[in-house]
């Protein structure tokens, strides 16, 4: 079993971003503990992150038939992009949704998720664990 993990905009810049929202663990924190997971459950992961929204529609589209299922944290993204819904309906791929923060319970504008209809679930405010939660919840969707 294959999961690509998507990183958005900004993603990146954890640890140095608004440690009062995103906390002080950094990107590569992120990416050790989903490795660790994936390692203890016997799944192979793959890690992207982009700013740029056409890069991240590349990313979903070359998982396509390469990839068993996607999560996804689209960031600012969330908010704007139908392409990224457009793209993950073409693929067809099981997808979960991840924020680390809680959207809905920040500013209004950050309470619509373009990407959420096509995603089995959402898993929102755990911080970077919620990427954990995310791991365990699709090889449960794949089995």
């Amino acid at each position: 079993m294959k999961i690509l993990v998507m990183n958005g905009p900004n993603i990146n810049m954890l640890g140095v971003r608004e440690p009062q929202i995103y906390g002080r663990k950094t990107y590569l924190d992120l990416v050790n503990l989903v490795r660790s997971e994936a390692d203890d459950l016997g799944v192979e992961v793959e890690f992207f992150q982009s700013n740029s929204e056409g890069a991240l529609i590349d990313a979903i589209q070359g998982a396509f038939a390469r990839v068993d299922g996607i999560i996804i944290n689209p960031a600012a993204y969330t908010h704007t992009s139908i392409a990224l819904l457009d793209a993950l309906k073409a693929v067809g791929l099981p997808a979960i949704e991840v924020h680390i923060s809680d959207p809905d319970s920040r500013e209004e504008f950050r309470r619509t998720s373009f990407v959420r209809p096509a995603c089995a679930a959402t898993i929102k405010g755990r911080g970077i664990d919620g990427y954990v939660d995310a791991l365990r919840l699709m090889v449960e969707l794949i089995g």
